[in-house]
């Protein structure tokens, strides 16, 4: 249990800003149980969500600011940072290496400013269509596209594999396939029972999108790295949340 704690509290200190501190050996115990990622995202994305529940006081735009500012506060922008060098590496020419060495370089790009610039503009989008929504079912989507997009992280480091040493190898390496099936398991089993609600969508949707870079950086870079991981965090959490609203709109 103690092991466990340890897990979670480094899971929450290197995933989010928020102030839980960390012992010796959390790093550790994190990166062996990919079961910590779901976690973080029920956490992370329940405290971004409280924003949602002014949906029937406020107007929609400005509810969907402080979703937008809520979920920065919390998380922190370095996810950002594996867009920005995603977003270059996919659109220079040239062989993996070439795209490797541009994932390092510190230079930003053209192609970094437009991938933030369309992720950020994505998940503002996405906020503006869950404020739309009744309170409850918004926070729930939101919440669900959290948890969906670290269900997703967990998945790569159980089965993807690294491009080159670093903090991608340090996640994957620690990792076995089997350790995915509990996480999953809870997650997906929860998420069947909460259909019809739009939050059964937009769990997969955030596993789509996580998938999206994940297969890019396997066929262009040779496996996944630390910005990988960044970025499937920020596609993830957008594809999820407007899979939820498009789910609420047929509905």
């Amino acid at each position: 249990m103690r092991t466990w704690l340890g897990a979670c509290r480094g899971a929450l200190a290197f995933l989010t800003r928020l102030p839980v501190g960390h012992r010796e050996g959390d790093w550790d115990a994190f990166r062996s149980r990919p079961a910590t990622f779901p976690i973080v995202g029920l956490v992370a994305g329940t405290l971004a969500a409280i924003p949602l529940l002014a949906v029937d006081v406020l107007a929609a735009p400005t509810v969907a600011l402080g979703y937008l500012l809520a979920v920065y506060a919390v998380v922190g922008i370095h996810n950002l940072d594996g867009v920005a060098d995603l977003g270059d590496a996919l659109v220079v020419h040239g062989d993996r290496e070439r795209r490797r060495e541009v994932l390092k370089d510190t230079t930003t790009g053209v192609g970094a400013l437009l991938a933030v610039s369309l992720t950020v503009a994505a998940l503002a989008l996405g906020a503006l269509g869950v404020a739309e929504l009744p309170p409850v079912t918004a926070v729930g989507v939101a919440i669900a596209a959290d948890v969906g997009a670290r269900l997703g992280l967990a998945a790569m480091a159980c089965f993807g594999t690294a491009s080159h040493e670093g903090m991608g190898s340090q996640l994957t390496e620690a990792t076995a396939p089997g350790q995915f099936i509990a996480p999953a398991v809870f997650v997906l089993g929860a998420t069947v029972l909460l259909w019809p609600h739009p939050a059964a969508l937009a769990v997969p949707g955030a596993l789509v999108g996580v998938a999206l870079p994940w297969y890019w950086a396997q066929r262009n870079l040779g496996g996944v790295s630390g910005d990988v991981f960044g970025a499937a965090t920020e596609i993830g959490r957008v594809v999820g949340l407007h899979a939820g609203v498009i789910a609420w709109t047929l509905s």
